[in-house]
Parts: C-alpha cells; structure tokens; sequence
C-alpha cells in the first residue's frame, strides 16, 4: 500500500509492478504505477482469491506489447484451498475485489481490466475505467465476472465475453458507459449462461445503441428482463464524464 513504481521492465519485459502468483488474500491499495512494458497489476493464477484492489491509479501500461491493460488476468487451472470459507477444501477460489480504482488504458487499448485465459470470480466494480476497446473482458472459458457501479470513458463497447453455464453468468449492471461505437458488444443474448444486463446507461454519439443485433429499445421488448432500465442518451461533456469520477472515486 501507499508505493509508486515506475520505469519497470527494462531488461525483464513480460513484468509488472505488481505480479502475484500461487497467493491469496492480497491487498494492493493506494498505489500509483506508471509506465511499464506490460499490465500493471497481473494475477497470474486464481489460487485462493479473496484479494482486494483498491483506490490505485494505474497508467501507461504496456508499452512495448499489444495486450492487456492496467490490469491483467490469468487463471489456467484449479487450485484446493481453503481460502473460500476458511475451513472447507474448495477449488472455487473466494472472490477477487477490484474497487475504486482509476485506471487509463493509455497505450494498448485492450482493456482497463483483462480477465484472460478462464479467470473467474471477480467483482470489478466503482472504478473509473478510460481508453480500451471494451470495458469488460473474459474468454477462453471465464465466468463468474461482474462488472458493476463503474464509469467506462471511451471504450469501443461494454463488453465482450465467451460462452457461459448456467449459475455461472457473467453480469453487468449499473454502470455508465461511454462508447466510441453504437454497439453494446459481445454477450450471451440467449441460451445457456444468459449475460445478465440491466440498469446501465450507454452513450453515443447517435444517442443510439445496439444489443443483441437490435436497437436497445427493440432488444428490451424481447423475452423477459432483457438489459431491463438501461438507457442510452448522445455523448455527454468532458466534464462531466470528470465530475462522475470525482463522485466515484471521493476527489
């Protein structure tokens, strides 16, 4: 906590400030990391869970590659702790907090918070979150991911996602997000593992949005609860999009 880091990786360059693998019930908080070669903060592996993110600034990541973010996770196969409960052997790892963070994904424009390679078990959420070409990531079989309560500045869309099951949903909710597209992105509209969307506010340059291969008024009259109370409006100012993180974050 309370650390600044800067100018990482100039000989090792798959670095970042803060890497944790094989670890739980980490606290990262109340730093400022700036100008690395790859992610700022990587969890390598979803051993144990039960970490917190919180109130970090984060820019100017990857600079020599083309992926990631300030953020970045993996998580590639199981691991028995029993970090979830506190006494029962589980390979369900307990859930990750990332909170109040204010991050800018200034350089490879992938995402403010990669979940890659099947990560799971994240709750991302109050967060300023600006660039990237979506807001919310999870592929290659990654679940249990929910996004909520952030401010997204100037992502290409909401989300982008892989495949789901049943009672491992990704959800994304309460969030405002402002894209440099007309499109929500890529979720689970039917089947299986149906993406739960609801209560978020889009916004456009048109001042209209697509989901699901329709505009958002005519996907919300489809089925039961589809992105049900979420709205989209035409761009709003700089400042204001300020003043939202300045409430967000307690500037």
């Amino acid at each position: 906590t309370g650390c600044t880091a800067r100018e990482v990786g100039l000989y090792e360059k798959q670095s970042s400030f803060f890497v944790q693998a094989k670890t739980a019930q980490s606290v990262v908080s109340g730093n400022v990391f700036f100008n690395g070669p790859r992610a700022g903060i990587n969890f390598n592996d979803g051993f144990g869970g039960g970490d917190v993110v919180s109130r970090n600034l984060v820019f100017s990541t990857c600079r020599e590659s083309g992926d990631h973010g300030p953020l970045n996770s993996w998580d590639r196969q199981p691991f028995l702790t029993t970090v979830r409960d506190g006494k029962t052997p589980s390979m369900i790892m307990a859930w990750r907090e990332i909170s109040h963070n204010f991050f800018i994904d200034n350089y490879s424009m992938q995402e403010a918070v990669d979940n890659d390679d099947g990560s799971q078990y994240y709750r991302t959420h109050d967060n300023f979150l600006v660039y990237g070409k979506r807001g919310m990531k999870n592929d290659f079989g990654g679940r249990d991911n929910w996004h909520y309560g952030n401010v997204y500045a100037y992502v290409g869309s909401a989300l982008a996602i892989s495949g789901q099951v049943d009672g491992h949903e990704d959800y994304f909710y309460d969030n405002k997000v402002v894209l440099t597209s007309t499109k929500v992105g890529k979720l689970a509209c039917d089947g299986d593992g149906k993406t739960v969307l609801h209560d978020n506010q889009y916004f456009t340059k048109s001042g209209s949005v697509k989901e699901c291969g329709m505009d958002l008024a005519d996907w919300q009259k489809q089925g039961s609860g589809e992105d049900k109370g979420s709205t989209v409006s035409k761009l709003p100012h700089d400042d204001t999009i300020i003043q939202w993180a300045r409430e967000l974050l307690d500037f």
